[in-house]
């Protein structure tokens, strides 16, 4: 009887530990603790996890690379929750996820892909739609981005990502440019530290013709992110410097 309760103890262990680290990752993950996150994470033994644990695991691993902007790690972990997991939220986050991927990563036409998909199958968001529009806007397809934002807007009208991005495609491509005044204005007013927003409320004034107050807004876009190379660029055009 001593003999089997020693072994019983051992599988007991095991199983903790193999918990604890799974855990252990998750909470550090929701921390922001990325780098702690991914190490614990890494840590864990596949082999003693059950099926929904392996998902969960990889899960989290995708999304610890992708917040350390290791995209290529991050996609192998992420397109195995897609093709693995019976979780529809979960595959959803982590289309989303491979979308951002493809996008920052310029493959514009797979994010495309990914994010058609999911509206075709009813995950309609305003980050889907946001998403999809930026990915218009890098192939230059304008109309089609600026249909996007106005779907993301139909669904949250204070999304400022979505008004930012809208207004700075209106006056950038002189659509329309007192109404893309407004949104850049809405969105520095729902986030007036951004220094993306505070650059397009800038650049907006420009193309408006009042160069004081894109002066003004484009100081504060480059003091908050003096190393942004889009930022510089109409900081010099507007000061006269290009």
């Amino acid at each position: 009887m001593a003999e089997v309760s020693g072994k019983k103890g051992s599988g007991e262990k095991k199983q903790s530990r193999k918990d604890g680290s799974l855990n252990e990752g998750i909470r550090l993950y929701k921390l922001k603790r990325w780098e702690l996150a991914m190490a614990e994470l890494l840590s864990v033994n596949s082999e003693h996890l059950n099926p929904d644990e392996s998902v969960e695991l990889a899960y989290y691993l995708g999304l610890c690379y992708t917040k350390l902007g290791r995209y290529e790690e991050a996609l192998l972990y992420l397109e195995q929750v897609v093709t693995s997991s019976q979780d529809m939220l979960r595959s959803y986050q982590c289309r989303m996820a491979l979308a951002y991927i493809y996008v920052v990563t310029k493959r514009t036409k797979m994010a495309e892909f990914e994010l058609r998909r999911l509206a075709h199958n009813g995950f309609e968001s305003a980050q889907l739609y946001t998403t999809l529009a930026y990915a218009s806007w890098a192939q230059k397809h304008y109309k089609q981005a600026v249909d996007y934002y106005e779907k993301a807007l139909d669904i949250d009208g204070n999304n400022a990502t979505a008004l930012n991005g809208l207004g700075f495609i209106l006056v950038d491509t002189d659509m329309d440019l007192l109404r893309g005044l407004r949104c850049c204005k809405k969105a520095v007013d729902l986030k007036p530290q951004n220094p993306a927003y505070l650059d397009s409320l800038g650049w907006a004034y420009f193309k408006n013709g009042e160069l004081l107050e894109a002066r003004t807004w484009l100081r504060r876009a480059i003091d908050a992110a003096p190393d942004k190379k889009e930022i510089k660029e109409h900081f010099q055009t507007v000061s006269g410097d290009k």
